[in-house]
């Protein structure tokens, strides 16, 4: 049988990751991976933990109204922090929902810290892509390897940090007997 995926949103990496972490947590089974464009309800740079937890829930549950006969709903949100290390510096990461037929789970990929050129940009109110592409030259990063994979040189892609993250937010799938239903996922 054929479950249906459906992300929160139609960015390629996105969706790659999304692609990536089902594929390697459940290799016994076959997706279908649809996109659907939705609203986080958070503002377009959340700049705090919380608020890109709250972008990433909304994601999922957005995309479960959009497209209810799926079997997976998955929302992604990329984020910053500021972090109160004496520099002021801004860490990249972001946080993962995903919603099942019973259960949720969801989980936060690594962070890496951001070079003071883009993270000034950003305090002027321009978001992280969109400074990404300033420093770097390009144009929409943020649909291809993101900022880490401009400050990696490819060694790492923003589907790749956020595959891992996908993963992690699969355990109460995994694991369901270890994890309560969650209301309102029945």
């Amino acid at each position: 049988m054929t479950e249906i995926v459906v992300i929160g949103s139609a960015n390629p990496s996105k969706l790659q990751a999304v692609q990536m972490g089902f594929n390697s947590v459940f290799p016994e089974r076959d997706f279908i991976f649809l996109t659907a464009e939705v609203s986080s309800g958070v503002s377009s740079q959340p700049m705090d933990s919380q608020e890109t937890l709250i972008g990433a829930r909304n994601r999922a549950y957005n995309a479960r109204e959009v497209l209810p006969q799926a079997d997976y709903w998955v929302g992604l949100e990329g984020g910053l922090s500021t972090l109160n290390s004496g520099e002021g510096s801004l860490a990249a990461y972001s946080w993962i929902y995903i919603v099942g037929k019973k259960n949720a789970g969801f989980a936060r990929s690594a962070s890496y810290i951001l070079p003071e050129k883009i993270a000034g940009l950003i305090r002027q109110g321009i978001e992280q892509g969109e400074a990404d592409d300033i420093v770097f030259g390009r144009e929409n990063s943020k649909q291809a390897s993101g900022g880490v994979g401009l400050l990696t040189k490819d060694l790492i892609t923003r589907a790749e940090l956020y595959a891992m993250a996908v993963k992690l937010a699969l355990i109460p799938f995994i694991q369901q007997e270890l994890y309560l239903p969650v209301e309102g996922n029945k």
